[in-house]
């Protein structure tokens, strides 16, 4: 299982299509690292039952829709591994050993943790009984999909570097006890901001309604875009406006470069309408889009290409946990059966 290059793994809970906000955040950086490293992408779908273990269709039907986004965006099944987590049971293994390196107040006290379970109390309004013992103990499986595979490193916002340190302890708890048997992961912190909403919220999510998808069409982008959030000082369409507070302007600092200073200029002196600005916007976003939505189209009428994929992939990735597995039961003196 040697291999020159560093294992990179990353990954994303199916529970829907991506948006542009997965594309400038993860997916755009992922193409790039596939050529430098050996890189594994792992639809999590066990991590996405944690809050959907009620409505497991919807994780079910969001995986292949997630491999397709990420073929369409240029990630290549021949240079990276595209993986099921649930197809992978050494990683429940490796878990449940996992579990007994952990203390509950040490994942309590988990930063990202307590900030989710602050928001399911704010959402369902109890002290925490909404809270399930998979939930609570999310960053002990993100630890076992990690070192499974052997990664020296974790691309990650900020927000998710309290888990990836959290994995490293306990990798350094486990080689302590054992012996040095797993590789101590490192963050490659993300350099790209959080894509906001169109609603101008902070963050563009599937549960807000404020996304744009790979995957919308031409009248889905027009209709929405023509829906976001503008400077609420403009009244008429001669009004000076600020482009810096207006989603439309936010979203043509992204599609639009080439003509961002004009716009801007324009809003400011009150030569620009929202509606035509609007328009502009939904025509360069349409444009940049077009490549990825025809690509995801082809992967549409032959979804035996992405089940292949995904199948193949995923054998892979499990012969790589396997060898991680097998390390792991020899430095725990419990690879009874093996032959010597």
């Amino acid at each position: 299982m040697e291999n020159n290059k560093k294992i990179i793994l990353t990954g994303d809970r199916p529970t829907g299509k991506m948006h542009i906000g997965h594309y400038f955040g993860s997916l755009q950086n992922r193409v790039k690292l596939q050529d430098e490293y050996e890189q594994y992408i792992l639809i999590a779908d066990v991590q996405a039952l944690t809050d959907n273990f009620n409505n497991p269709e919807k994780v079910r039907n969001s995986i292949k829709q997630v491999c397709m986004d990420y073929l369409a965006c240029g990630i290549d099944s021949e240079k990276t591994t595209i993986c099921v987590q649930s197809m992978i049971p050494e990683i429940a293994e490796l878990t449940v050993f996992y579990s007994n390196l952990v203390t509950v107040a040490r994942l309590e006290r988990n930063p990202t943790v307590k900030t989710e379970i602050s928001q399911k109390k704010e959402l369902f309004g109890n002290n925490g009984e909404s809270i399930t013992y998979g939930f609570l103990g999310y960053p002990v499986s993100q630890a076992a999909d990690i070192t499974s595979f052997g990664a020296h490193i974790v691309p990650a916002g900020e927000d998710q570097e309290p888990l990836v340190e959290q994995t490293r302890e306990i990798v350094r708890k486990f080689n302590s006890i054992y012996g040095d048997t797993l590789i101590e992961p490192e963050i490659m912190l993300s350099k790209t901001p959080r894509i906001k909403g169109l609603d101008g919220n902070a963050k563009m999510g599937k549960s807000l309604g404020n996304a744009i998808y790979l995957s919308d069409s031409e009248d889905e982008i027009l209709k929405k875009v023509m829906a976001a959030v503008t400077d609420k000082t403009k009244i008429k369409k001669d009004d000076k406006a600020n482009p810096e507070i207006c989603m439309v302007g936010y979203y043509h600092n992204l599609f639009n470069l080439e003509n961002k200073e004009c716009v801007f200029s324009e809003c400011r002196e009150g030569r620009r309408g929202c509606v035509n600005c609007k328009k502009e916007l939904a025509k360069k976003i349409n444009e940049y889009l077009l490549p990825i939505r025809n690509k995801r189209k082809y992967y549409e009428e032959h979804p035996e290409i992405v089940d292949k994929i995904l199948i193949e992939g995923t054998l892979k990735a499990r012969n790589r946990a396997k060898y991680t597995m097998s390390k792991v039961k020899k430095a725990m003196h419990i690879d009874y059966f093996d032959e010597k």
